[in-house]
């Protein structure tokens, strides 16, 4: 074959090629599976005899050999309601725990101030002392 019939066949399979689209997705959804859906494909797979049987089935639902194996433990344990899809991140708050949660700021913020604000008073109370003034004569001075 000659340096121009590469060319030309070259030329003639590029109108045959396909060119995938340049857009890109901004963010991948993740699959979630029924609990029947788990169930039906353990239960198909242990249904396997064969050798190469299990992979095909794999490939053909599109499935990783560790899911398969985490839904069978799953199934072993017998935590069907664990196959089912869960909600990812934290737990919501019952408004009760909430509330205590806030309190507990609240009250820890109070404290915080309250040793402040004795701090102070001590403060003054030693000032007041070398200063030589009695507490009358500081009262005397605040209400004037």
């Amino acid at each position: 074959m000659s340096h121009s019939e590469s060319i030309q066949t070259n030329a003639d399979n590029e109108g045959q090629t396909n060119i995938p689209g340049p857009e890109v997705v901004p963010r991948a959804n993740r699959r979630q599976f029924s609990a029947a859906y788990k169930l039906r494909i353990v239960e198909e797979a242990d249904r396997c005899t064969e050798q190469g049987q299990i992979g095909a089935l794999l490939r053909r639902e599109g499935l990783y050999s560790s899911q398969l194996s985490k839904w069978r433990k799953l199934r072993a344990q017998g935590q069907l309601d664990a196959l089912s899809p869960q909600q990812r991140g934290r737990k919501a708050q019952q408004p009760s725990e909430v509330e205590a949660a806030r309190l507990r700021r609240e009250n820890e913020r109070l404290r915080a101030r309250l040793e402040q604000a004795e701090l102070i008073i001590d403060v003054q109370k030693k000032l007041s002392q070398l200063l030589g003034l009695t507490p009358d004569e500081t009262e005397m001075d605040e209400s004037a």
